[in-house]
């Protein structure tokens, strides 16, 4: 059964995406909306709060940036997956906390200024962490395969590609919001909810556009992109677990953890020529993401929003 599997799951390479020029076009200005819009809710309070959350803080950015990645390559590697489906599960992994991480944290009644925090943290380091983590665990996979046309990780390439892309729209949008507090508010809440459906419609539109490898392979994609997103929602609750935090930040991390920033991976994938052409199955590892994580993250969130802290429970049977 496995080896069927990765029998059809090796034959998605060869087919190239149907993804234009103004489709990249697209995306970056999807990617560049996002991180601008996640700017305006950075302030200074968010990064004095790091103080106030040390070990929180500690155990979720290594979750993000180093465990996940980590795990990721320990999976593909144990589990010689093809290529292109590995590379997308460590593109993935090597991205920092999606933007919708806070949102389903409030849902989950975790440590909101907790995961605000660790987003501004994550998003401003990821601009040197994603290009090093990528680069490292993508080229020491790489490294352990024999490949008929070998693959190079171009860290410089990748750097650049994250800068202007993310960096430029982050320190934009930290200075807007710091030079125009009262227009902030008013286009804050519109732009978040703007481009997260800007992203969405554009997968929608780009699986459309591609229906008949996605329709043929999703079956594949589905459960591997179901088992990396449960495996690192685990991860950042047992880690949070493991250091004996109380479980509002657990809660946080484990969703800080399990959300990544898929649009972040695609314009990666787009903007630089790192994979052949006909590596159609990283792109659809990393937009399958994008939707999966959504739907994984609400029904945590939910899921979470029922687990009672022990005070509260000691409050209500004193009640009775």
């Amino acid at each position: 059964m496995y080896d069927k599997i990765n029998e059809v799951l090796n034959s998605i390479e060869g087919q190239p995406l149907s993804f234009g020029e103004g489709g990249l076009w697209a995306l970056n200005i999807i990617l560049a909306l996002i991180m601008f819009g996640v700017a305006l809710d950075i302030k200074k309070m968010d990064f004095v709060n790091i103080l106030k959350f040390p070990k929180s803080i500690i155990t979720g950015y290594l979750a993000q940036f180093l465990f996940l990645p980590l795990v990721t390559f320990l999976l593909v590697y144990i589990t010689q997956l093809p290529i292109q489906i590995s590379l997308g599960m460590i593109l993935v992994a090597s991205c920092p906390g999606g933007n919708i991480s806070n949102f389903i944290s409030s849902l989950a009644k975790g440590n909101v200024a907790l995961s605000v925090s660790l987003t501004a943290l994550s998003d401003l380091s990821a601009l040197i962490m994603t290009p090093i983590n990528f680069t490292f665990w993508a080229g020491l996979y790489v490294s352990t395969l024999e490949l008929a046309h070998p693959i190079s990780i171009p860290f410089l390439d990748v750097l650049q590609t994250v800068v202007i892309l993310m960096g430029i729209p982050l320190l934009l949008g930290m200075w807007f919001a710091d030079r125009f507090p009262n227009v902030t508010k008013k286009i804050f809440i519109p732009i978040k909810y703007f481009s997260i459906i800007a992203f969405l419609i554009f997968i929608l539109v780009a699986f459309f556009s591609n229906v008949d490898i996605f329709y043929n392979y999703i079956w594949f994609i589905f459960p591997v992109v179901l088992i990396h997103n449960a495996l690192a929602l685990t991860l950042g609750w047992s880690l949070s677990s493991i250091v004996g935090l109380n479980k509002k930040d657990k809660k946080t991390i484990t969703i800080e953890t399990g959300i990544q920033n898929s649009g972040m991976a695609l314009v990666l994938i787009f903007n630089n020529e790192i994979f052949p052409e006909g590596y159609s199955a990283v792109a659809f590892i990393v937009a399958w993401w994008g939707v999966w994580h959504i739907i994984s993250g609400l029904a945590m969130g939910w899921a979470f929003s029922k687990i009672k802290e022990k005070k509260e429970v000691r409050a209500k049977f004193k009640k009775i």
